[in-house]
């Protein structure tokens, strides 16, 4: 399921685990980056800015607060 967050600029962004298809409970072994405990997320915007790709830690779309993850897409974004 997506998690949504909206950042300082009102632009609502739907982040959720890469290949989350692949698998019945949305989390796919196929996100996990090779040799860590994190995933590749992709967040995309409501707007017409470009979806950005992260890697966070496992848990994340549980154990990130709204402002960490605005941080980390904000970050990406650049």
């Amino acid at each position: 399921m997506p998690r949504e967050v909206t950042d300082g600029e009102g632009t609502t962004w739907s982040c959720v685990e890469a290949y989350a298809g692949l698998s019945e409970d949305g989390k796919s072994e196929a996100a996990r980056v090779e040799g860590t405990d994190r995933y590749r997320v992709v967040c995309t915007p409501s707007g017409g800015a470009m979806s950005v790709n992260l890697e966070l830690p496992g848990g994340w779309d549980e154990s990130l607060s709204d402002e960490e993850l605005v941080r980390e897409i904000e970050s990406a974004a650049g």
